[in-house]
């Protein structure tokens, strides 16, 4: 099978187009034909090599040989089943989150049954691929991490990436007042799916206007904590989907300073992969929520993806359309 591999880490172009083994799944494993696969955050992280702590777990000089396929984001059909396998069979259209298998930009990948749930009905392939990790994340955040209350005030920083377009409509669907952050560009779109409130953070510091917010989902995690504590409500919380290694740690220290004092909260969402993918799909079959997909690209032009998804121009979801 035709899959794109990297065997180095540094640039895109380091990102190559190569024949593979066909996986077989293990007992409780399901084999999928791809057909479609975004990309995230994790998988650029990865290839890049920059973070030690990614070298860790992928190779400290070069990726492991079983880590060389990225991608965990995923949609297709079911070719094969293991043994133990009992909700799913050959031929169903399924999507989900690969997470530790990885794999996912290839033409067929292997992962536990527990990955996976079956497609929306009412959804492309290259749209349910770009839900698994973001939707999930945006999810997570909101409700388990955030406790969001309907009548809240909340923001959404990075509200047009992949996170974010999916964390302004389940903020909606919660009847709270949505503000979105975001590059000017995007913001027609975080507009165009239900936020009230949108801010160009190039031209305005939301963390200066006054303004006080009830929950603040980041996505960013690129500014101090300060910052953000400035533009909480007195009990307000702080949710970090992800971000720079010293803001995390700021995070950490907030946090704990937090449950000693009672007042503001600043938490991870740390969900693990395809929590509430059922979910998802339910809500997107319902026709409340829908996946925004910037551009898609062929399994050939990876590289050319990946270089497009690290310069953040992207509005909403980059998919590689496996079959094109």
């Amino acid at each position: 099978m035709k899959a794109i591999v990297f065997t180095e880490y540094g640039s895109p172009d380091r990102l190559q187009i190569k024949e593979v083994a066909k996986p077989t799944p293990k007992d409780d494993e399901v084999l999928v034909k791809v057909h479609a696969s975004s990309i995230n955050s994790w998988d650029w992280e990865f290839q890049s090599g920059t973070s030690f702590i990614n070298r860790l777990l992928f190779g400290l000089f070069k990726p492991k040989p079983e880590k060389q396929i990225l991608g965990a984001d995923i949609a297709g059909t079911v070719e094969e089943v293991g043994k133990n396998v009992t909700r799913f069979q050959l031929g169903d259209d399924v999507f989900g989150d690969l997470w530790d298998s990885w794999g996912g930009f290839a033409e067929y990948a292997c992962a536990p049954e527990r990955s996976f749930e079956l497609k929306p009905v009412n959804s492309t392939f290259v749209e349910a691929a770009a839900v698994p990790q973001a939707g999930v994340l945006a999810l997570q955040g909101l409700r388990k991490t955030g406790q969001i209350q309907p009548g809240q005030k909340v923001l959404i920083n990075g509200a047009g990436g992949g996170v974010g377009t999916f964390a302004v409509q389940l903020a909606k669907l919660n009847g709270t007042e949505v503000t979105g952050v975001d590059k000017a560009h995007k913001l027609e779109v975080v507009r165009s799916i239900g936020a009230d409130h949108v801010i160009d953070y190039t031209k305005e510091d939301f963390t200066q206007n006054g303004q006080l917010y009830d929950l603040i989902l980041d996505v960013q995690g690129v500014r101090s904590m300060f910052d953000y504590k400035r533009a909480l409500s007195p009990h307000g919380i702080y949710a970090m989907v992800g971000g720079a290694v010293p803001r995390m740690l700021q995070a950490l220290c907030f946090g704990l300073w937090g449950s000693i004092t009672g007042g503001q909260k600043f938490r991870f969402v740390s969900e693990g992969p395809n929590t509430g993918l059922a979910d998802l799909k339910g809500l997107i079959e319902a026709g409340k929520i829908v996946p925004v997909v910037d551009k898609r690209y062929k399994l050939s032009e990876v590289p050319e993806a990946f270089r497009y998804f690290t310069e953040g121009r992207h509005t909403g979801k980059v998919v590689v359309d496996i079959e094109s």
